[in-house]
């Protein structure tokens, strides 16, 4: 057995590989579904993805939640067997609507971190959609599972458990993700099935843990599977694929990024990030930008006090104007030198994994 499949619930994926949801408008219906096709499971970001819409500066809501059904009924087109999720932050001050409708839409699976999703099992019970919380530690893992059979009779389908290694809002403190001793994925794992393991004994259920943050190479997946993991989340990797809905620009600055050029960024809700440098990311962090729209977006995000609007930045970047953009990335971007397919991409992990025998 060279990779196992990954089992949630009634879902089999054949490669143990969850691609990460990435927004805005990273991860859409094109990089989910190609990753879907090749056995792993694609996740379209629910980050303000109507950011295409005519109307997503005056009817934001509506916008976002017309994107959202648009990209997961086209991941379903280009993906019909596939295992197709989302990415939904529980910091989104529209959370509730947009898990409301990914359930109408009967996704896969909702993902839910930045913050603890407490009553996601409310809106999947007696639905097919599965609920997978975001941790950083064993103490959330007990802490979400504990709240969810106690108010809702429901335990975790699957938990990713993200070290300080990823991209984007880290669960971490500044001090902790810019320490060089800073937490270990693979301690941070062993912490998470030792937490979970009364649970699944007490009711008898399979919760698997999904490895994310620094997940590299197919020698990554068997060493995490090998210690306990089911599967992993990666990220990095699937930006610099052709499928990744993301501008060439966007993509680029993958491929042409070195060590130094990676930097911990502060999100206006006080959560650190890792980013590539641009002009942008350095302005932010000496002196702050006046924000002219606000879209009410992340909770709790003060837009008279806050530096800057993370949606533009966001936004400025996937559409390719990258000088005034942000541009969150994993800790291993700088090993990315080539845009090539989500096929070949997978071909390539199969080999990873094969070679560590």
């Amino acid at each position: 057995m060279l990779l196992p499949s990954l089992k949630i619930g009634n879902l089999i994926a054949k490669v143990p590989v969850i691609q990460g949801g990435m927004g805005v408008g990273v991860s859409l219906s094109s990089l989910a579904a190609a990753v879907a096709n090749e056995g792993g499971i694609g996740i379209i970001s629910g980050v303000q993805n109507g950011f295409r819409e005519a109307d997503f500066r005056t009817n934001n809501l509506m916008a976002n939640l017309r994107a959202m059904r648009k990209e997961i009924q086209r991941a379903r087109e280009l993906s019909p067997k596939g295992i197709i999720g989302i990415n939904i932050m529980t910091a989104a001050t529209q959370y509730k609507e947009l898990v409301e409708e990914a359930v109408k839409e009967k996704i896969d699976i909702i993902i839910a971190g930045a913050g603890l999703p407490k009553d996601l099992p409310k809106y999947v019970k007696g639905t097919n959609t599965k609920a997978v919380p975001v941790v950083s530690s064993g103490k959330a893992a007990k802490i979400i599972a504990k709240l969810w059979i106690r108010n809702y009779d429901y335990l975790p389908d699957a938990i990713v458990v993200e070290g300080p290694e990823a991209g984007g809002h880290l669960g971490f403190s500044s001090e902790e993700v810019k320490n060089p001793n800073r937490p270990k994925i693979m301690d941070l794992l062993k912490d998470v099935l030792k937490e979970i393991m009364p649970f699944e004994t007490q009711y008898s259920k399979k919760i698997p843990v999904i490895v994310a943050g620094g997940v590299f190479s197919g020698k990554d997946i068997r060493e995490y599977i090998k210690n306990g993991a089911s599967g992993v989340q990666m990220s990095t990797r699937f930006v610099a694929t052709e499928e990744c809905d993301a501008s060439i620009e966007f993509k680029e600055a993958y491929v042409n990024a070195k060590d130094e050029d990676v930097m911990i960024v502060h999100s206006p809700v006080g959560m650190p990030g890792r980013a590539i440098r641009t002009p942008f990311s350095e302005q932010m962090e000496n002196e702050r930008m006046p924000i002219k729209t606000c879209y009410n977006c992340l909770t709790p995000c003060e837009p008279k006090a806050a530096p800057y609007c993370i949606s533009d930045a966001l936004i400025n970047a996937v559409k390719g104007h990258i000088e005034k953009g942000l541009v969150f990335c994993g800790s291993n971007v700088s090993k990315i030198d080539e845009i090539i397919t989500v096929k070949e991409l997978f071909s390539r992990i199969k080999k990873e994994a094969k070679e560590v025998e």
